[in-house]
């Protein structure tokens, strides 16, 4: 079986596949040309879908292609054919998104960056620190990621609610709504954390009025998409105390344009996309899971509903 690897660590990948599978032949290369021109000879490519959708572009046709992403929008191009199977890295990411989002929770109810601040200017701060013990967390995307990221908030003793394509019956979250229906319990939660990929539906769905439904006390975590949130209207929901804070890991222009206002709106805290990076380990662990699959013609984990868009 020839593999390509489409990956800017494309050389740390081929090691670890060359490793873990020897009887594999790898092709890959840090030239897009000479990329190219193996692209034809492999059916299963694995990389980060733009590097894979350029190869597409080029007329280059694959039988299955695994993303080392979670999100694939690059590859949901109509421009792009979608005659083969697509898979996108998933059960990868739960500990180390769990490990973000609960760095930016307990920093927040410690108010660590009010106590920097008392420091910078020479003031003993002795407040009271909170707990997490009893708080309301939204997690908006209660797919793989938002699961994963459930299990490991459960021990500190918050409340967990969900937000799915489908409202149900889902552990460990006591109420999953939809999306149509979350407007109703944002009044109630002290973080709403977005994990959300990136679909029509998704695309601005937090602005003004949204916002002005939040808990003043409450703390935005965005992970999901930059697409979901009007920009404008968070940093005047923050201005007017509609929340108490956000932090943005990911935007719809990224970098972030040095003029844009995220940068000195009051209470907002940038974290330039580094929530959950890919283990090139765990990922062609996942990889090698699905190769024996496809070889075997089984169902493959993450495999993408083109229609769907994840």
């Amino acid at each position: 079986m020839r593999v390509l690897i489409a990956e800017h660590d494309y050389a740390l990948y081929t090691r670890l596949l060359q490793q873990a599978a020897p009887q594999l032949e790898v092709l890959s290369s840090g030239d897009s040309a000479q990329l190219a021109e193996m692209a034809s000879d492999a059916p299963v490519w694995l990389g980060q879908p733009d590097l894979l959708a350029t190869l597409l572009r080029q007329g280059h046709k694959p039988q299955w292609m695994q993303s080392t992403w979670a999100g694939i929008t690059p590859l949901l191009s109509e421009h792009l054919s979608r005659e083969y199977r697509l898979t996108r890295a998933v059960g990868i990411f739960g500990q180390v998104m769990a490990e973000y989002v609960l760095t930016y929770m307990l920093g927040h109810e410690r108010e660590v960056l009010a106590r920097l601040m008392s420091q910078v200017e020479r003031k003993w701060d002795n407040r009271p620190g909170h707990s997490l013990a009893g708080r309301k967390v939204l997690i908006v995307g209660a797919g793989d990621i938002g699961r994963s990221v459930a299990q490991f908030l459960r021990p500190f003793g918050v409340q967990l609610f969900g937000v799915a394509s489908t409202a149900r019956e889902l552990p460990p979250f006591e109420q999953v709504v939809t999306l149509a229906d979350m407007a109703q319990l944002l009044g109630d939660m002290d973080y709403v954390i977005n994990l959300l990929p990136n679909t029509p539906q998704t695309h601005d769905l937090y602005d003004a009025k949204l916002f002005a439904c939040f808990k003043p006390s409450a703390l935005f975590i965005n992970t999901g998409r930059g697409v979901s949130v009007v920009d404008a209207d968070l940093v005047e929901a923050l201005k007017e105390g509609h929340l108490a804070g956000a932090v943005i890991d990911v935007c719809r222009q990224e970098p972030l344009p040095r003029r844009h206002p995220f940068w000195t709106a009051y209470g907002l805290l940038l974290t330039g996309h580094s929530s959950a990076p890919t283990s090139p380990p765990a990922m062609v662990e996942l990889f090698l899971d699905n190769l024996r699959a496809f070889e075997a013609g089984e169902p493959l984990r993450g495999e993408v509903d083109f229609a769907r868009g994840y």
